[in-house]
């Protein structure tokens, strides 16, 4: 095998694949990645046998081929090369030699046959999304995923699409988030997703308009598939939780107030909450005042905040994360929190658009 690409292309298409690259892995084989020169393309594939990531580029293919390289080395050292041409060739030892200006690397490589493939996933019933609403989609309910592993199912997103209406839903036993969006569907579904492929996923998706993605299922896969990108995903089995029982219909309680006079009230008030056992803070809401105050050993903290109440008074507690996390992603300046007693969820709520919900669960307080 032998091809010439620019430095640039190579090194960005390396950056991509390697987020499918496992570094935890006992098989050694996993910790590279494939790549094929075939049909005047560079193919790079990178897979942890969850997800796997293929990546193509343009390049000049003097001979076809494929080898297996550590994903690691060849990273650094394309990354480091001077912006220019790369020249690299392949021998029958899967030997690679990479030439680019002055500077020449040989690496060992390992054959392409021992390669995992990646599962094949039939490309017919599509569903077209944009680029910018999926990435939007995934920053505002994936980091809600539980993080540990005695329920899997809730490490992933759910995706439903029904009757043209896209729901993605995330919850931990803590919170819940839900976010609408609409898109061309003549066909329903839902599947769950690892939280982990969509992160990944995120970061490779484009913010440019009429950029689009097409999304095809299987019993057990799902493949995104972008410009020159493919994400191929296993699907996490089971059941997920009926999140429409959980959320609130009514509320006793609206306070209508600023999305960033919020966060930063929070954020100043979990300063000492950090310092106790839970993150605890308290609002108290009366009247066109709402109260914020966080208690530690070491300390105490006040902060007060205009906003507008419709109905009944209310002290409540909470764990500050839990709130920060959804305050920081909203795109909206001003929000609704909605309240029933002091030992039911909240929901947060933009004012401007009824396609976000975060529902999060109160801290019962003393007394």
């Amino acid at each position: 095998m032998k091809f010439i690409c620019s430095q640039k292309n190579l090194s960005a298409s390396i950056n991509i694949v390697q987020k499918a690259v496992s570094t935890k892995t006992t098989l050694p084989i996993l910790k590279g990645i494939l790549i094929e020169a075939c049909d005047q393309k560079l193919k790079l594939v990178g897979t942890d046998l969850e997800v796997g990531i293929e990546h193509y580029i343009d390049a000049d293919i003097l001979s076809e081929g494929a080898i297996v390289i550590s994903s690691r080395l060849l990273g650094d050292i394309i990354r480091k090369l001077p912006d220019a041409d790369v020249e690299v060739e392949v021998d029958e030892t899967n030997t690679m030699t990479i030439k680019c200006a002055n500077s020449e690397f040989t690496l060992i490589g390992q054959p392409s046959v021992e390669f995992p493939e990646l599962p094949a996933v039939e490309e017919e019933n599509t569903y077209e999304i944009p680029q910018d609403l999926l990435k939007n989609m995934i920053r505002q309910t994936a980091f809600a995923t539980a993080l540990d592993e005695t329920r899997p199912i809730l490490t992933g997103v759910l995706m439903e699409i029904q009757e043209g209406i896209i729901n993605m839903v995330a919850l931990d036993g803590y919170r819940l988030s839900l976010r609408q969006g609409n898109i061309k569907a003549d066909f329903n579904n839902k599947a769950v997703i690892p939280g982990k492929t969509l992160n990944e996923i995120h970061r490779i998706l484009s913010e440019e308009e009429n950029a689009k993605v097409d999304i095809f299922f299987t019993d057990k896969h799902v493949l995104f598939q972008m410009a020159n990108v493919r994400v191929i995903s296993r699907l996490l089995e089971g059941e997920f939780i009926n999140y429409k029982q959980i959320i609130p219909k009514d509320f006793k309680s609206r306070v209508k107030v600023k999305t960033r006079d919020l966060l930063d009230s929070i954020e100043r008030a979990s300063l000492l909450a950090r310092e106790g056992k839970n993150n605890l803070i308290k609002f108290s809401v009366k009247d066109e005042m709402m109260t914020i105050t966080s208690n530690a050993e070491i300390g105490r903290v006040y902060e007060n905040l205009r906003i507008e109440l419709e109905g009944e008074d209310i002290d409540i507690g909470f764990n500050s994360k839990y709130f920060l996390d959804a305050l920081k992603i909203l795109d909206s300046d001003e929000i609704y929190l909605d309240f029933t007693t002091n030992v039911s969820p909240c929901i947060i709520k933009p004012t401007d658009t009824n396609n976000y919900t975060y529902l999060v669960l109160p801290v019962r307080l003393a007394g």
